[in-house]
């Protein structure tokens, strides 16, 4: 098997898990990396053997020699480091959000499809035990018909989050929490539950001193004829309280929860009981040289490897990717008249 040459862009939180994956995985090569903060690139560097590393976009692009780019910049650099990326002919992995503007991301898709390249999204929640567990159980039917849903992301965030950042918070840039705390979350309710025809929501900014949200609920109805009930907030007091999925059907109820998916907290499906034996390793990310939040990144890089060596993919692609930003931009905007 080739080894998957990787070029990063990004050496923030998310960037640096990337770094980690990649630099474990033993089919990829990490070939470069690059930041704008010459800083955070030389430490990383100094972490990784040296690995070359650059602070000007376009030098990493027309010099370094890869297969793939990894996006891994603030939310509003995504649409044009992909673009960019795609013109110098290189596959490109970028993170959620995908991008902040349906058009934008229409575009993405466009542009890789005329320069013959691949455009994957990072949906890593979609590989932990608990999700792939009740994606069996859905996909064989076993809850029957499903009734209605409840998703709750209840989660912390201090505001110094937001103010040692020259991003988060605004809407230009961050666009909002729906964006960077439950894009993943939206991304499997649709994966399971297909198009969201209408929605219903309010909104409002309570604790923080922010340009976004820091409080919403949201009603999906879904043309499956399922309802969903999104509740979403960074202000819960001192830390991360859950991010939970509760599917009610026919003929089971599980609730899928923890802090980020990574727990069964409830099964009740008819014939269908839990497997004895099942490990939950869905933990915080460690790799080494990085300690992280979220589980899962090193699944998303190991399934992009043998996508490669193979004739199919099945990692998110974009047109699969665009529609979670989809419903977050419906969300947002029918948002902007129940607010007034």
């Amino acid at each position: 098997m080739n080894k998957l040459k990787i070029g990063i862009v990004g050496c923030g939180s998310i960037g640096k898990r990337h770094i980690a994956v990649v630099d474990a995985q033993e089919h990829t090569e990490l070939v470069a990396i690059c930041d704008t903060d010459q800083k955070k690139a030389q430490e990383q560097s100094a972490l990784y053997n040296g690995i070359d590393f650059y602070a000007q976009y376009a030098d990493f692009l027309s010099k370094i020699q890869a297969d793939v780019i990894h996006i891994c910049t603030p939310h509003h650099l995504h649409y044009p480091m992909t673009i960019q990326a795609l013109d110098a002919g290189f596959h490109v992995l970028v993170e959620k959000p995908m991008c902040l503007d349906v058009s934008n991301g229409l575009k993405m898709i466009q542009r890789a499809q005329e320069v013959g390249k691949k455009l994957f999204v990072v949906k890593q929640n979609r590989f932990n035990v608990p999700v792939k567990l009740f994606s069996e159980a859905h996909k064989a039917q076993r809850l029957g018909k499903i009734l209605m849903v409840k998703c709750d992301v209840l989660w912390n965030r201090h505001q110094p989050y937001y103010d040692d950042s020259d991003w988060r918070g605004k809407i230009k840039t961050e666009g909002g929490a729906l964006y960077t705390q439950a894009s993943h979350f939206i991304d499997l309710l649709i994966w399971w539950f297909g198009d969201v025809h209408s929605v219903s929501a309010h909104l409002d900014t309570k604790t923080h001193t922010i340009e976004i949200e820091d409080c919403g609920a949201a009603i999906l109805n879904f043309k499956s004829g399922v309802i969903c009930s999104l509740n979403w907030t960074t202000s819960v007091y001192n830390k991360n309280y859950e991010g939970s999925i509760t599917i009610i059907g026919e003929k089971g109820t599980v609730k899928i929860g923890g802090q980020y998916l990574n727990k069964i907290e409830y099964w009740d499906v008819a014939s269908f009981p839990l497997r004895e034996g099942i490990s939950f390793d869905d933990q915080p990310n460690a790799y080494g040289k990085y300690q992280g939040t979220s589980s899962n990144h090193h699944k998303v890089v190991e399934q992009m490897v043998k996508d490669f060596n193979s004739t199919s993919f099945s990692l998110v692609e974009g047109p699969e990717g665009l529609k979670s930003i989809e419903v977050i931009d419906k969300i947002y905007q029918v948002s902007k008249h129940a607010n007034t």
